[in-house]
């Protein structure tokens, strides 16, 4: 072991559980078991994998409660944020279940024989997740890998590491051998660095900010290493005069303040149309107030604190004494690491609240002239991963949909992520796809063969 970490509610700042974090030879020796893991669980008959992942989802089902008030305490997830987040991870991991035994190769016409493709399994898969969703994004990583025929090493992040060990028991307790995934709870520097520079570690799942994803990609091109990144977010609420501004307006803060805003998907741009600008920040206010911020145990809560006294000084430093602050949102008194659902208007363009990720319930409204000025605004930005458009108009929202550079848009919603579909983004917010059937693809190699049938 290379040293502990307290785990801290962020709702109470009291330690929950000190965990012990691994050296680089504790990643070694986990890295070591799920190569010899491969071995045999490459060689699982699918039916047999598929029913394995299955009993792993009803022991997340079984153990969902559990998981939900571990994760309040864990991440400071609302009690309804993390019963959904646990409930996905079975979800999830239902979807795959149903993968071994349609991972489906091709027989493709050629001259004097036959050619048939299969999918191969990579081997280890290392798996780094974020702080912000814990549950869900392992769950993400390591279904579609295990069903694909992988083992998988995941390293939590330190400030977040109890429901991935939690995962990594009831991983076992459904039936899955040892190796098959190992919980790896360490420092990024030390156990992530590792996943990059060990050779038989043959692919990294990686979501977290940019900058730390361009160094793990940069890591991985020493070995032509594959690399999936789920990176950050800018991204655009665009809403038209001809919508239904009061829906729009009473749903835009859910759209950023989830998770305290603690979200890549986070709408935290507003662009309105200008006709209707005045009557939707008159709607926004009584909706972004309404936000119930308090304990996240409370059921009634929709909106906890951020993360860290230290995610909380980042994100007041977006809102500066003289910020142009339209309205603000209340949060509870005490200990805590809470901060307001913040509105900021009238703001320009190149502001720095505007082009950053604030990663916290902080939103920038502006106006824009016409259809092209939105699009314009919305693709101003390094990033690229979601957003949302508002419109009665299925021309137009087809239209924006298609010009907006983003990999997952949602129109008259602020959903971004449906596991049936694929999820990723666009310019610097990632690479490769998650999620969806299409999935399997990032875990296996095509290999091909041909068999000459012709006599010789």
């Amino acid at each position: 072991m290379s040293g502990s970490h307290d785990v801290i509610n962020p709702a109470t700042e009291k330690v929950v559980r000190t965990v012990g974090l691994a050296s680089e030879v504790d990643a070694d020796a986990a890295i070591a078991r799920a190569a010899t893991a491969f071995e045999t669980w490459r060689k699982v008959a699918p039916a047999d994998r598929g029913r394995l992942l299955r009993r792993f989802a009803d022991a997340v089902d079984a153990d969902l409660e559990n998981l939900a008030r571990l994760e309040v305490e864990n991440a400071g997830h609302t009690i309804g944020n993390a019963r959904w987040e646990a409930g996905n991870v079975r979800d999830v991991l239902t979807y795959y279940a149903a993968a071994p035994e349609r991972l489906f190769g091709r027989q493709i016409p050629v001259a004097g024989g036959i050619d048939v493709t299969f999918a191969e399994p990579l081997g280890v898969v290392g798996v780094i997740v974020p702080w912000n969703f814990p549950m869900p994004i392992a769950g993400w990583g390591f279904a579609p890998a295990l069903a694909a025929g992988n083992t998988v090493v995941l390293k939590p992040a330190e400030l977040t590491p109890l429901t991935a060990m939690r995962l990594g028991e009831l991983a076992l307790q459904a039936g899955l051998p040892e190796g098959v995934l190992e919980i790896v709870p360490g420092k990024g520097s030390v156990v992530g660095q590792r996943f990059v520079t060990h050779p038989a570690v043959r692919k990294i799942v990686f979501t977290g900010s940019t900058g730390v994803g361009k160094q793990i990609m940069a890591g991985c091109a020493d070995q032509v290493k594959r690399v999936t990144l789920e990176l950050g977010g800018k991204s655009a609420n665009i809403v038209f005069a001809d919508s239904d501004l009061e829906r729009a307006a009473a749903t835009a803060p859910y759209g950023v303040f989830d998770n305290a805003g603690q979200d890549c998907c986070a709408r935290s741009r507003i662009l309105v149309e200008r006709s209707a600008f005045d009557r939707f920040m008159e709607l926004l206010e009584p909706a972004v107030k309404g936000v119930k911020t308090g304990d996240p145990a409370d059921e009634a809560t929709e909106m906890g604190p951020l993360i860290s006294a230290g995610q909380r000084e980042r994100v007041a430093s977006y809102v500066p004494d003289g910020a142009p602050v339209a309205f603000r949102g209340e949060v509870p008194d005490g200990p805590g690491y809470w901060y307001p659902a913040t509105v900021l208007a009238p703001v320009s363009p190149g502001d720095r609240a505007v082009r950053e990720e604030i990663f916290g319930p902080v939103v920038a409204v502006l106006p824009f002239e016409d259809e092209a000025d939105a699009i314009r605004l919305a693709n101003d930005s390094e990033y690229g991963l979601s957003g949302s458009i508002w419109t009665r108009d299925v021309g137009r929202a087809f239209r924006v949909g298609r010009a907006v550079e983003a990999g997952n848009l949602s129109v008259n919603s602020h959903s971004s992520v449906r596991y049936s579909a694929p999820f990723g983004g666009f310019k610097q917010s990632g690479l490769g796809r998650e999620l969806g059937p299409d999935a399997l693809d990032a875990f296996t190699e095509t290999k091909n063969i041909f068999i000459a049938t012709e006599e010789p």
